[in-house]
């Protein structure tokens, strides 16, 4: 199993087709994407290639391959404006693992890894990332990776007819 990480640059509308279908996975939706409620749970959308250039402008993306495979993406922005802890130069990343055949062997934690390093590179010395309540699997992750918990927004996303908490968390690189 070999895998490989790689800038996103030029996307294309094969890649804007994968990202859609990744984004309208009912399994994923839950984990990726906060929901208010029961209908904006089952609501999907559809990126353009446009949306997915327009995207880049903000967020430095990379693809991840497992044997050569397109299995994920991951992603950071420098300072948005959903930091819990409003501290000029950090990252906020994001981690999607798309496939299913590639979730559970540990892609998530080397990718991870691997964004930390071209954070690093680009100057910057703190993340802040925020995952739902229920999604445990997650929290250990980030929790083996460092990161503490810095705070808990309540109500912030619909799952299992039920609301759940954003919990915040960070780590200085």
């Amino acid at each position: 199993m070999k895998t490989n990480f790689i800038k996103l640059t030029e996307p294309t509308q094969t890649f804007v087709e994968v990202f859609n279908r990744w984004d309208n996975d009912p399994v994923l939706i839950p984990l990726t994407r906060p929901n208010q409620n029961k209908a904006a749970l089952e609501h999907r959308e559809t990126m353009t290639l446009d949306d997915v250039k327009q995207r880049l402008v903000h967020h430095h993306t990379y693809l991840i391959y497992l044997d050569d495979q397109l299995v994920g993406e991951m992603n950071y922005m420098v300072d948005p404006n959903h930091l819990y802890k409003k501290e000029a130069g950090t990252a906020w990343i994001g981690i999607t693992i798309g496939e299913p055949e590639a979730r559970g062997k540990g892609i998530g934690f080397h990718a991870i890894q691997f964004l930390e390093e071209e954070i690093k590179k680009d100057g910057f010395n703190r993340v802040e990332l925020g995952v739902f309540e229920f999604n445990t699997q997650a929290q250990k992750l980030y929790e083996k990776l460092g990161y503490k918990e810095i705070g808990r927004i309540e109500n912030f996303t619909y799952w299992a007819d039920k609301m759940w908490f954003d919990i915040r968390m960070e780590k200085y690189l």
